[in-house]
């Protein structure tokens, strides 16, 4: 029980401290979440925002243009009319008759709202709307000025069914008498039904403000600010409560039924006329708010994650904590079969044991007979190639070169051995003791080992050596080893090459570097180069442990061996070993 509630404290501390990482990182995430809403609002709301802006006041000056167009379309219409001989002779005779269908026939060219012909006493004698013959107009505005005027004139009055009346008038005169006025009504109100079909509302006020165009009816008459006066927001509490939930708009230029609007201004070439349109926010926050809904919902996700993987976290370590205390108040109940349980499952683990230690002495032995087999070729050939040598020398009686070839086989002797020793440590993978190698010499002696097999394939050797030592720490045999496996593969590389080459440069830098270049086909798979049993030799001729083994050992060195194909063909195979330092070099010794 003591045993089990020491480490109490210090699970608790642990657990404190990554509470405190987790709240600290969760609250970084809010704020990332906060300041990357905040700043897309305000940049998205202000692009947006001016994107409407611009599309507003392009509308607004396509409907200022359509007016204008309308206006000087009609203007010219009652300075026609007033020069036509039917109406002129009507006037004179008295007879009508024909004046309506007249007037009909021009109303289809001319689009407007109707044509009115006035006698000098303001009757109506004939009219496109046949409920207005007989009609008295002596008081009418346009009637008026068009007697006063020799010119055509302009008025704007208001009808009985509400709405403004827009008529271009002019007299008709006949020999210095004036027989009547002829008054074109210009359909204006068709533009506010056009534009009701717009989100945004339009008014056109004349030159002393009124309003005489709206898409909302109960303005007109009123001047822009009574307009909007009417039906205000109720209350400062109420658009307070509206401004904070409508966060994502602009300062609100007006305020339409209560809605924040954004109001766009501009003239109308005509008389003194302004136009104006109030466009809502609404598409405005449209877009914001479905950006920011994707940002917030990302954000959501990711809190959402880790309270998830917070909450299951706390979950496990409960569960562990649960399970901890029943085992500890279930421990006497169930001591006696765990101790029958153990000794069960002792037997069967001595049983595992004894199995998987004989799986890898036969793994080891299989490695190691491939490896010894694989290293002692280069030995076991050189020392056939000297007995034949020293055989044929004795009967020559030449015995001092015979000794010098035994001499040679004793030496060769000795190196199956130590690289027998060399293979069971690779294979142990225990440590050995490493001292001052020099990589100049090593070279050297295994050149001396591969000379046979060089001599008899004819292979010209280039050799880089510098004069200086360049000295590794490391295990010479091992290197040596790492050395004739490299000049073999090359020697193997360039079978059924016409001129055979090999290039063997030792250089010291950062690193002791040696180079083996041949020119024989390359490397077709790099990848798979130094994997175990990797081979391109026809069966018999290897077993694919050459550059694997080498390839351990320069690692193990601190090392590492690469090859590559060369841009002029051939593969270049380098090994590169740390570097030892004189004073290096003087410590160790």
């Amino acid at each position: 029980m003591a045993r089990a509630g020491k480490p109490m404290p210090r699970r608790q501390e642990r657990a404190r401290t990554i509470g405190w990482r987790t709240r600290l990182a969760l609250i970084f995430l809010i704020v990332i979440a906060t300041v990357t809403v905040i700043t897309t609002n305000r940049y998205l709301t202000n692009r947006f925002t001016e994107t409407t802006r611009n599309r507003a006041e392009l509308r607004l000056a396509l409907h200022s243009g359509n007016l204008i167009s309308e206006l000087r379309r009609n203007s010219i219409v009652p300075q026609l009319l007033s020069r036509d001989p039917a109406l002129i002779g009507a006037l004179n005779s008295g007879d009508f008759s024909q004046s309506t269908q007249r007037l009909l026939s021009f109303v289809e060219e001319i689009g407007a709202a109707s044509l009115m012909l006035l006698d000098s006493d303001g009757r109506t004698v004939a009219a496109t709307d046949r409920n207005r013959i007989g009609e008295n107009h002596r008081a009418q505005p346009y009637f008026v000025d068009s007697l006063r005027s020799n010119q055509t004139v302009f008025t704007v009055s208001e009808r009985e069914s509400g709405g403004y009346r827009f008529t271009y008038a002019r007299k008709i005169d006949w020999q210095a008498e004036n027989l009547g006025v002829i008054a074109v009504e210009v359909d204006l109100n068709k533009f506010e039904r056009a534009w009701a079909g717009f989100s945004a509302a339009v008014l056109v006020t004349d030159s002393t403000g009124k309003i005489i165009l709206a898409t909302e009816p109960r303005w007109r008459g009123l001047t822009e600010a009574e307009a909007l006066h009417r039906e205000p927001v109720s209350s400062a509490i109420e658009r307070a409560i509206r401004a904070t939930a409508d966060w994502t708009a602009l300062p609100a230029d007006a305020y339409v039924q209560g809605e924040a609007v954004m109001r766009i201004e501009g003239k109308v070439p005509f008389r003194g006329w302004r136009i104006a349109s109030f466009t809502t926010y609404a598409s405005v926050r449209e877009r914001v708010n479905g950006v920011l809904a994707l940002e917030i919902m990302g954000f959501a996700i990711l809190l959402a994650l880790a309270f998830y993987f917070l909450s299951r976290k706390t979950a496990l370590r409960m569960a562990l904590f649960q399970r901890e205390s029943a085992e500890l108040r279930a421990l006497n109940e169930r001591l006696q079969r765990e101790i029958a349980e153990r000794e069960k499952m002792q037997g069967q683990l001595e049983v595992a044991e004894q199995t998987l230690a004989q799986s890898s002495k036969l793994a080891a032995l299989g490695e190691m007979s491939a490896a010894v087999s694989h290293e002692l070729n280069q030995p076991l050939a050189a020392m056939k190639t000297y007995l034949a040598g020293a055989g044929l020398l004795l009967r020559r009686n030449r015995p001092d070169e015979a000794l010098a070839s035994f001499a040679r086989i004793d030496d060769l002797i000795e190196r199956m051995g130590a690289i027998t020793r060399q293979l069971k440590s690779y294979a142990r993978k225990g440590g050995e003791s490493l001292a001052p190698v020099n990589m100049g010499d090593a070279l050297v002696s295994a050149l001396s080992m591969m000379e046979p097999q060089l001599k008899r394939r004819k292979v010209q050797i280039t050799r880089g050596i510098p004069e200086r030592p360049v000295m590794v720490m490391g295990d010479r045999v091992r290197i040596e080893q790492v050395m004739v496996n490299l000049l073999r593969n090359a020697l193997d590389a360039t079978q059924g090459v016409d001129d055979p080459q090999i290039d063997i440069l030792l250089s010291a830098g950062e690193t002791a570097t040696l180079t083996v270049r041949d020119n024989g086909h390359g490397i077709e798979d790099l990848d798979t180069l130094f994997e175990p049993f990797y081979t391109t030799k026809q069966p018999g001729e290897g077993v694919g442990l050459g550059l694997a083994i080498s390839s351990g050992i320069v690692n193990d060195l601190g090392g590492r061996l690469t090859a590559r194909n060369a841009a002029a063909g051939g593969a270049v195979f380098e090994m590169q070993l740390p570097i030892l330092e004189e004073e290096e070099t003087q410590a160790a010794e």
